[in-house]
């Protein structure tokens, strides 16, 4: 009778186990998973994300915005047409009919205005210097500064401003490029640990249920003590409930990635991707950095990085701007000359094709002369310019230096944590040599299922520990990178 009590018992003990097996059916797909090797890699990632991420494409846009502004300010060198018509009756009296029409060219080079003009007018009541010939008259003239403004202007100043301006939405460009890639990165490395953790576990598990079958039957035989079982079945439903654990996590870190992942329309338009549910991530994820590519990055950092090309780029504005400030204290002096058409004879009509349709004793000239007595306002806005100048020198001094300091610090989280792999490794190779003599010991019956599952567990928690360094290393290369303000398109 004792003997068909245990073997019931050992028979539910059974059913309860694998009714647990039947709760995890959902992680049987990582056998299915394994099997496809439908692997994600970490460099395809990132392509994908260079090509279709918003905040990517958004930054691409920063670089035409700022080629916009340098159009804008080209404007200023558009040539104008431009006309004015001015007339006066009362009384059947014509007071005035006045017409004038024209095209003002602005020259690049030296701030010269060439402009040609056309008055017709007439009236009883006209201005005598507005008085023309009947047929109207002709003019060629040019405004050139000899004082202010010759060198520099305010529509040059603006021109260059915008052009540095170019620099500056580049550097902005880069930046925002790098720090989406490297969250990307983050986030791909927490799904590596997250898959591999729950890979571990989950054969952990099997393991588990494994033993506890092979104990189950012995029991049955009477080759084991009952209780063995007990014990065994504990175990398979403790890591069965790790394994739970461990693919929600999973799956979350599976739904972090995907916010990262973007296709775009055949509009341009950037719509969401679902990553497929059979794809895993990359299992070789160790990249080592050596000596050679630190250098190469530390000097990169303290000549390329995002945030120097910024400074170095407002840096060539203050100067732009130091530059035409100084001109604002010269005198603003302006010369302009116009030569006149000759009068035709009556009843006949310009001929502009003539040389001597324009002569030298029929021309206007003026001289306009400003000048500022105390030049307060042009010396307070150069001295302003000149301090920012100043303040903009130390902060690129400390920018840096804290660039400098980041990539070093960085380099140097990524040396510890290369010796802690190491040193991982190696423990993880002894606890599986410590396991498979505990399982000798155990089979030759000088052993206990309890200290078999205590170094079986061990080696779980070590292996998952192995994983998380290795999703630990990943991100410190690409905290490497980041910090060097490189592309971290090699991340891979």
């Amino acid at each position: 009778m004792k003997t068909i009590l245990v073997s019931i018992w050992l028979l539910l003990s059974g059913a309860v186990a694998h009714l647990a097996l039947g709760q995890a059916a959902n992680t049987q797909r990582a056998d299915t998973l394994s099997s496809n090797e439908n692997v994600f890699s970490a460099a395809d990632f990132y392509e994908v994300v260079l090509e279709h991420h918003p905040i990517v494409r958004q930054a691409a846009l920063l670089s035409q915005e700022a080629r916009q502004e340098v159009r804008q300010a080209r404007g200023a060198f558009d040539p104008k047409l431009f006309s004015t018509y001015d007339r006066k009756e009362f009384g059947k009296t014509l007071y005035y009919d006045k017409w004038l029409s024209g095209l003002s060219i602005p020259v690049l080079p030296g701030g010269i205005d060439v402009k040609m003009t056309y008055d017709r007018n007439g009236g009883q009541y006209l201005n005598p210097e507005e008085r023309v010939p009947s047929s109207g008259l002709a003019a060629v003239g040019v405004s050139v500064p000899i004082g202010q403004g010759l060198l520099i202007d305010a529509r040059r100043n603006a021109l260059r401003q915008a052009e540095q301006a170019i620099n500056l939405a580049e550097a902005d460009r880069l930046k925002l490029i790098n720090k989406t890639l490297f969250d990307a990165a983050k986030t791909y490395w927490d799904w590596y640990q997250t898959y591999q953790q729950f890979r571990l576990i989950r054969q952990g598990y099997q393991l588990a249920d494994t033993r506890f079958l092979g104990i189950r039957q012995r029991a049955l035989l009477g080759d084991a003590a009952p209780i063995d079982t007990t014990e065994a079945l504990i175990t398979v439903q403790d890591r069965l409930l790790q394994v739970q654990q461990a693919e929600v996590d999973w799956q979350n870190a599976r739904l972090r990635l995907t916010a990262f992942l973007w296709r775009s329309d055949e509009r341009g338009t950037s719509l969401p991707v679902d990553l497929p549910p059979l794809v895993i991530p990359q299992t070789n994820p160790l990249m080592a950095i050596n000596e050679d590519q630190f250098q190469n990055l530390l000097s990169r950092a303290a000549e390329q990085h995002p945030e120097l090309l910024k400074l170095r780029a407002k840096r060539e504005q203050l100067v732009i701007e130091e530059r035409f400030r100084r001109s604002l204290l010269q005198p603003q002096i302006n010369l302009s000359a116009n030569l006149l058409s000759r009068t035709p004879s009556a009843n006949e009509g310009y001929d502009w094709a003539s040389y001597y349709a324009f002569r030298a004793e029929n021309h206007k000239i003026g001289v306009d002369f400003t000048f500022p007595l105390f030049l307060r306002k042009e010396r307070g806005k150069l001295r302003q310019v000149q301090l920012k100048s100043q303040q903009l020198a130390l902060e690129r001094q400390q920018t840096g230096r804290d660039i400098v300091n980041g990539v070093q610090a960085a380099w140097n989280e990524l040396k510890a944590l290369e010796g802690q792999l190491t040193l991982q490794r190696q423990t993880v190779t002894n606890q599986q040599a410590l396991l498979q003599a505990e399982q000798q010991k155990f089979d030759m019956g000088e052993s206990s299922l309890f200290l078999i599952n205590s170094r079986e567990t061990k080696l779980i928690d070590l292996q998952v520990k192995q994983a998380e360094l290795q999703s630990k290393y990943q991100k410190a290369v690409a905290n490497l990178w980041y910090a060097a303000g490189t592309n971290t398109r090699a991340l891979d």
